[in-house]
């Protein structure tokens, strides 16, 4: 059964959510610890978090916001934005994240991507393949590199990645149905990936959609924000029978 995924991007250590990544269109929906504590009382495990701030600076900027999320949860959560050098990495991992993704540098350093590969482990690394036209986009999606997805899905799959988080940016934020034809070739290239579909989620069926396609997991944000997704009737469909909510905060 595919894994869900709720996300929390955070700017200025308020939860946000923008469209195809533009920093103009950016709308608040309130505070990041109390979101996450929701998403945990309804028996969600996981949690994706994006310091867009970080992936704008090209340095971790919200690491309290961070720290306060797995303070105050038990969810695992894997972080994102802003991750450069190995000094940005174990703050991330120091504040409470249990994984971490790897977009940016995986492109623009690669010897240091499959170093962090071998010293801190597969299960703890999630490879981020932003995706633009074909082209894996970088540094908050402000730039387009001249590298294509299957051939940076390859190298890394050969070099033992595991995790791997594919955001087709034409559909981030748009509610308009999630790149399954993508996702589905992907798992077929790489049969051996976790991966983590990301991008255009507006409703129920749409995951739905992902889990008949054997996508592993995937991440949504703005059809929850939007209320175009019942978190409480998707936890009933699509969680483990057993698993329990944690108090709210």
């Amino acid at each position: 059964m595919i894994e869900l995924i709720p996300a929390i991007d955070i700017i200025d250590g308020k939860c946000v959510r923008l469209t195809k990544g533009d920093y103009a269109s950016r709308k608040e929906y309130g505070d990041p610890v109390s979101m996450a504590c929701q998403f945990e009382a309804m028996g969600y495990r996981r949690l994706h978090v994006v310091d867009l701030d970080g992936a704008r600076s090209r340095h971790i900027v919200n690491e309290s916001t961070l720290r306060a999320i797995t303070s105050a949860t038990s969810l695992k959560v894997d972080f994102g934005g802003g991750v450069r050098t190995e000094d940005d990495l174990l703050r991330a991992y120091d504040a409470g994240a249990s994984l971490v993704t790897i977009g940016s540098v995986a492109v623009t350093s690669p010897e240091l991507y499959v170093e962090w590969l071998g010293k801190y482990g597969a299960d703890r690394l999630i490879l981020g393949a932003d995706v633009r036209n074909g082209m894996v986009s970088i540094n908050g999606w402000k730039e387009d590199s001249d590298v294509h997805l299957s051939d940076f899905l390859s190298r890394y799959m050969e070099a033992g990645t595991r995790n791997v988080l594919c955001t087709e940016i034409s559909r981030d934020g748009m509610l308009q149905g999630t790149a399954v034809d993508l996702y589905r070739q992907v798992m077929q290239a790489h049969p051996g990936c976790y991966l983590i579909a990301s991008g255009g989620v507006s409703c129920i069926q749409d995951i739905a959609t992902l889990d008949e396609a054997g996508i592993p997991a995937v991440v949504f944000g703005k059809a929850i924000y939007e209320g175009r997704v019942d978190m409480k009737e998707l936890a009933g469909r699509f969680l483990p029978s057993d698993g329990k909510g944690g108090a709210a905060c």
